[in-house]
């Protein structure tokens, strides 16, 4: 049956009892009029390709057009009706809508292509809705389905970075910036970095050699602290996020409140308990043994100074999440969260490889885990400052870790 240039109908159809269905969202006259467009006029592909793919349309057979289209037009030749014609003149969709007349009627029936960049928005906006209707759909049928290795909360943590994942497809927006754009933020950064007292670009450790190697701690870092048991992994990470909280300081910055210098920290603690890595704080920032701390050895000075540490800790942007055998899914959810509500700026993970995978990605090679958890808190570091602890045993040659700082 031949195959209109209207395209199907989106009049709902109706079940015995007249109640409506309702079909995902679509809208095929959109999708001919870009094809017709670009048919027309090989330069409307450029206007689209950069946010428009072939699974964006709602009919397999304009997306495979699309696609084709886009395959000669980047090689350096002619998309149209005749260089099209012998590429799906044995495709049975195409055969199906008319054969080779379609494609010919899609490029003649092209009154504009002013509009054919607005066609291809609405191309990609009706296919978000499409996901986000599938999302839902799947969602609700996890939820039905009662799984033991699979809890409720688990399944919201999923959901929310699924969520999250479609967010960021639907960001479409180009990042193209002139010179002259990135070089006023440039003169920004620098004078902010010249009022600090730490004079470093990014969040500052505390530690100055540190500082001067790295200019601070940036987005997009994610810094691993890697050394065996016992060497201090822990301590250096508590001191780093103690200076970064301590430093803290926004200021109103185009109407709205920024940090100009420090960090919120968020401190996942998968080892220790949050009152055991209070406890070591407050040993370390008073030079107290944790010993004496815990048994009950103080003197009188030294309990001054550990209470005078206290104060000045219970007053800092500082939050510790111990929740034990967390999910990358679970962190990445919390994280995001403290940031909306805190301002969260700088996160430490103590220590990755117990984190555990995501729900339905876990697998028999911890290999393919690490490398999954560490991607996941590399995606995570595009939004904040990611320090991450990683323990190396014994034979670290064959350790799963190695794997990933191998090729980092």
């Amino acid at each position: 049956m031949e195959r209109s240039l209207t395209g199907s109908s989106n009049v709902t159809p109706l079940r015995g009892n007249d109640t409506p269905t309702r079909v995902p969202p679509h809208n095929y006259e959109a999708e001919q009029a870009l094809l017709g467009a670009i048919l027309a006029n090989n330069r409307v592909f450029d206007k689209v390709n950069e946010f428009l793919r072939k699974e964006h349309f709602a009919d397999a057979l304009h997306g495979r057009i699309y696609d084709a289209a886009g395959t000669l037009i980047q090689r350096g030749q002619i998309a149209n009706f005749l260089t099209l014609r012998n590429l799906f003149d044995q495709d049975p969709a195409l055969v199906e809508a008319g054969g080779a007349k379609y494609l010919a009627r899609l490029e003649n029936a092209v009154v504009t292509i002013i509009n054919a960049e607005d066609y291809g928005h609405t191309i990609h906006d009706l296919f978000l809705r499409r996901e986000l209707i599938n999302l839902g759909e799947e969602v609700v049928n996890e939820a039905f389905s009662y799984d033991l290795d699979l809890p409720a909360l688990e399944q919201i943590e999923t959901a929310e970075q699924r969520l999250y994942q479609l967010a960021e497809t639907g960001q479409i927006e180009g990042v193209l910036r002139p010179l002259n754009d990135a070089m006023t933020a440039a003169i920004q950064i620098a004078e902010l970095a010249f009022k600090r007292d730490s004079h470093v670009t990014g969040v500052t450790t505390g530690l100055h050699d540190l500082d001067r190697k790295l200019g601070g701690l940036h987005n997009s870092d994610l810094v691993i602290l890697a050394a065996r048991p016992s060497m201090g992994k822990t301590a250096l990470a508590t001191n780093i996020a103690f200076n970064a909280a301590r430093a803290y300081r926004e200021d109103i910055v185009e109407g709205k409140p920024k940090a100009v210098d420090g960090a919120v920290v968020g401190f996942f603690s998968l080892e220790m308990s949050s009152e055991q890595l209070a406890t070591r704080m407050l040993a370390e920032q008073a030079e107290v043994p944790s010993e004496k701390i815990r048994k009950g050895e103080l003197i009188s000075s030294d309990f001054d100074r550990v209470l005078s540490v206290s104060h000045e800790l219970e007053h800092l942007n500082f939050f510790i999440d111990d929740t034990p055998a967390l999910s990358i899914a679970a962190l990445r959810t919390r994280a995001r969260r403290l940031k909306r509500t805190h301002g969260l700026g700088l996160l430490v993970v103590d220590y990755l490889q117990l984190l555990s995978p995501s729900g339905k990605n876990r697998q028999d090679n911890r290999v393919q885990e690490v490398s999954e958890i560490t991607r996941g808190l590399k995606t995570l570091a595009k939004e904040l400052d990611v320090v991450a602890l990683g323990a190396l045993y014994r034979g670290f040659e064959s350790h799963p870790l190695r794997h990933y700082l191998s090729v980092q």
